[in-house]
């Protein structure tokens, strides 16, 4: 059995010293480390513990990164099975037998559909260079190069990713509305709004002066991440599956946060039962280590050798802990157990609405959970939800709720267009006693955040 290595000893006031050196040699662009004053030292499963001494529940995951949850038994074997082999770590697209047990391993769970007629690129070290590996290859297949993608999606950093996500860039991208339940965009929700949003699609593409040339593809989130955990309906989907077969346009799924099972099935598109002509993966098909794909049907498969290119595609240590996450999570259905755990931690949280108006809506699939914060006493948003209209977010209070929550050892992250989703994406190992640890906590988190605010304390005690 192998010895876990004691955690490095750091003096109790060490990691201020080390937090205010971050704070001045690091770029202005730095993000967790701004709301997450922590210096993990040590970690296992759900928990971190800080240098400080401090224990955390981390329910941020490495933005879903950890399916396993930080350093599980079976990646820190499959890491050092490799080590000890003397194996290369870096050899850029040759074939290896840890490459090929990852490949095999990562078609065993595709949709059959796919699997059956697939082939892999291996793109880098980021999602964000997975999607645009997926935007070259379908420009080079289909001869186009206008992209079709929706409000409030995220897949990147890089330049067609931004565009993608609504950033601006030269790479031509055409917005389509998506189909929020608590904010759509038609002012309906529910069916009626997903029908709107599919209808404006198919007007939009057959106008022949709508100002949309043919596009390549079109590239959707099963479930919105950083755009605030929004479900993609799945009959919705399914209309968007049939909107680009009927027109020769390539759906590219980008399932870099939703997929091993984060979702409740292995890949989110399963939930429709739609099968893409691409997928991007990255995140925890890597088991916590960088690593991203693609995923495409056999004939868009048109690129010449070298069309596209990395040096760290042939992360060895990666694919070796990513084959053994997959398999595990595979194996040990925890695709399913995250759909069982998430539904009842939705069930409570939206339970707590009734005690906290702050809490404009609960929403998720798995354990991909958001929970949207309003301000209840300031009117009506400026769109309406399914329900009737939406009190507008309320971003300071979301930031309160993530103080308060690390004051309590729990570790969220914030999302949305306005920064008031407060976001879990805990360990598909989460128990039943680390889950009901996170809704107390949170609930609790709420409380205090809603008693310190000052408008709040002055209109005295909620319901």
């Amino acid at each position: 059995m192998a010895v876990t290595e004691p955690a490095p000893v750091v003096p109790p006031a060490a990691h201020e010293g080390i937090l205010r050196r971050q704070a001045l040699r690091e770029s202005a662009a730095r993000t967790y480390a701004r709301s997450l004053p922590i210096v993990p030292v040590r970690a296992r499963g759900m928990t971190i513990e800080g240098a400080d001494g401090r224990r955390y529940l981390d329910c941020l995951s490495g933005a879903g990164t950890l399916a396993l949850g930080h350093n599980h038994p079976v990646v820190l074997e499959a890491i050092r099975k490799v080590i000890d082999s003397g194996a290369p770590l870096h050899v850029l697209d040759l074939a290896t037998p840890v490459k090929d047990a990852f490949t095999t391993e990562l078609f065993a769970t595709l949709p059959p559909e796919l699997a059956d007629d697939a082939r892999i690129q291996f793109c880098g070290p980021a999602g964000t260079d997975a999607v645009e590996a997926a935007f070259k290859l379908v420009r080079a297949a289909t001869g186009r190069s206008e992209l079709l993608a929706f409000t409030g999606a995220y897949h990147g950093m890089t330049a067609g990713a931004l565009a993608a996500s609504g950033g601006a860039t030269d790479v031509r991208v055409t917005r389509l509305p998506f189909p929020h339940n608590y904010r759509c965009p038609f002012g309906t929700g529910g069916e009626r709004g997903a029908d709107l949003a599919a209808r404006w699609t198919e007007y939009l593409l057959d106008d022949p002066k709508g100002g949309v040339p043919d596009p390549a593809a079109m590239i959707v989130e099963p479930v919105q991440g950083e755009g605030g955990v929004n479900p993609a309906p799945d009959g919705w989907l399914r209309r968007m599956r049939e909107i680009t077969r009927d027109r020769s346009i390539a759906l590219i799924a980008d399932e870099v946060q939703t997929g091993v099972g984060r979702t409740g099935t292995f890949w989110a598109v399963e939930h429709s039962g739609v099968v893409p002509d691409v997928m991007v993966l990255s995140k925890a098909i890597g088991g916590s280590l960088p690593l991203a794909v693609i995923v495409y049907r056999s004939g868009l498969d048109l690129w010449q050798p070298g069309a596209h290119a990395g040096t760290f595609r042939g992360n060895q240590l990666a694919m070796a802990a990513g084959a053994a996450t997959l398999a595990y999570v595979r194996e040990n259905g925890l695709a399913e157990r995250a759909g069982t755990l998430g539904a009842r931690m939705l069930a409570r949280l939206q339970a707590l609405s009734a005690d906290h108006p702050s809490i404009g809506d609960v929403r998720g699939r798995g354990l991909m959970i958001g929970i949207e914060l309003v301000d209840p006493e300031a009117g009506p948003g400026d769109v309406t939800s399914e329900n009737g209209s939406a009190p507008p977010p309320d971003p300071a209070l979301a930031v309160a709720v993530q103080q308060e929550c690390l004051r309590r050892g729990l570790i969220v992250e914030l999302g949305g267009r306005h920064s008031a989703v407060v976001r879990l994406l805990p360990p598909l190992t989460l128990t039943d006693e680390q889950a009901t640890a996170v809704v107390d906590r949170l609930a609790d988190a709420l409380s205090a955040a809603e008693r310190s605010s000052p408008r709040r304390a002055a209109a005295g005690p909620t319901r």
